[in-house]
């Protein structure tokens, strides 16, 4: 269980990427989404929440313990969604992370996204990155889904979604390519940068490893 292998928060909040974060807050839920092909829900009048242009997926579950993410096989996921997608990953303006606020999870989730993304590549704009856990808890089987739900959300309502209690971010976000968005703001996009594009992590027991783009 959980409460065996010291993933529960003994505080009961969980606090994604916080120096004070000590393990998840298990919640439930479920969540649907209608995929369909573009030219078809433009030809049928559909709303369109989000593309998803690139799709990345690898497995590192021989490296480790159940509890111990590659970040190695993370940066497998991103290179494979992105050269699917055929865009540049410096493109992405929002990140939605895995976020368990475990320390193991967090500062190999980061370190992944530092080593891939590199350093910031222009001071003159912000890229944010949060996680829904910080709100509604580790859905597990379900907690991707909503991540794709919110990224979408996030995108068609061209709004920044807030991260809940990282008020201490942790040493690891310092000069890294993203920033914990703290409050809800205008996804404003200068047009030279193209269409607002975000992506997602979820990561799973035992090395499964997931990038998403949209």
């Amino acid at each position: 269980s959980f409460i065996h292998i010291g993933a529960l928060s003994r505080t009961g909040q969980i606090r994604p990427f916080d120096k004070r974060a000590d393990g998840l807050v298990v919640g439930e839920g479920g969540g649907v989404v209608v995929l369909k092909r573009l030219d078809d829900a433009i030809d049928e009048g559909d709303r369109v929440y989000a593309v998803i242009r690139g799709i990345g997926v690898s497995s590192d579950g021989r490296s480790g313990d159940v509890m111990a993410p590659s970040i190695s096989g993370q940066c497998a996921a991103y290179s494979t969604a992105y050269q699917e997608a055929g865009v540049d990953p410096a493109s992405i303006s929002y990140l939605e992370a895995h976020g368990t606020a475990t320390s193991v999870g967090d500062r190999t989730e980061l370190a992944s996204i530092r080593s891939f993304f590199g350093a910031p590549s222009a001071p003159l704009y912000g890229r944010s990155m949060g996680s829904l856990k910080s709100m509604i808890g580790h859905l597990l089987p379900a907690a991707g889904m909503a991540s794709l739900i919110k990224t979408a959300l996030a995108l068609s309502n061209k709004v920044i979604p807030p991260t809940l209690h990282c008020d201490d971010p942790c040493d690891e976000l310092a000069d890294g390519p993203f920033h914990i968005a703290s409050e809800t703001r205008a996804w404003i996009q200068a047009p030279v940068r193209g269409p607002r594009r975000a992506a997602i992590n979820a990561f799973g027991f035992g090395g499964i490893n997931t990038h998403l783009i949209l």
